[in-house]
């Protein structure tokens, strides 16, 4: 038998893909032309990569937005309680002020003890302790107390202080004691 084939007629292609040229086996080419991901598969990974990096970068910032957060707190609740103390110590030292102010008011004050009432001003004065309340004042509830009217003056125009009975102090916003004051009213 004679092997008579039409030269028209392509011979049939093997079921495998050639093998490159220089190849022995068609295993090899097959690793040789088959990438390790497919695009898709890269793209993913790297949407997921982004993912996990987007993810972390938030939980990043929350840490750092609390902690910031809890600074300040611990920074604002040291100040109060740093204002506290030195109200609670300096609330009782307002009656000692005010005996060195009535005893001012009786004549100057002898050497030893005008010494020890000018340390004792300039320490609380240090601390942040200021003194208020001054006749002519516009009489405000929130730093003044009235003890009396006094009538009511022509001049003023306002509920206004007359007389100051106890001066009052005050630390920063905060109010110590308030003034004890004598009023007038507007007529």
């Amino acid at each position: 038998m004679t092997d008579e084939r039409d030269p028209r007629v392509e011979p049939e292609a093997p079921a495998t893909e050639p093998a490159e040229a220089g190849s022995v086996d068609g295993a090899e080419a097959a690793e040789v032309t088959e990438p390790a991901e497919s695009p898709d598969s890269a793209e993913a990974a790297g949407a997921d990569l982004q993912g996990k990096i987007d993810e972390l970068t938030g939980d990043l910032q929350r840490l750092q937005a609390e902690y910031l957060n809890y600074k300040r707190r611990v920074d604002r609740d040291r100040e109060l309680v740093a204002e506290n103390a030195t109200y609670k110590v300096l609330s009782p030292i307002v009656e000692v002020l005010d005996t060195i102010d009535r005893a001012r008011e009786h004549g100057e004050l002898e050497d030893g003890l005008k010494a020890v009432a000018e340390q004792l001003e300039r320490i609380v004065t240090g601390l942040g302790l200021t003194k208020f309340g001054e006749p002519g004042e516009q009489f405000d509830p929130t730093v003044h107390e009235a003890l009396s009217h006094l009538g009511s003056d022509p001049e003023v125009k306002e509920t206004t202080v007359k007389v100051i009975a106890k001066a009052g102090y005050r630390i920063g916003d905060r109010v110590v004691r308030a003034a004890q004051v004598l009023v007038v009213d507007p007529e």
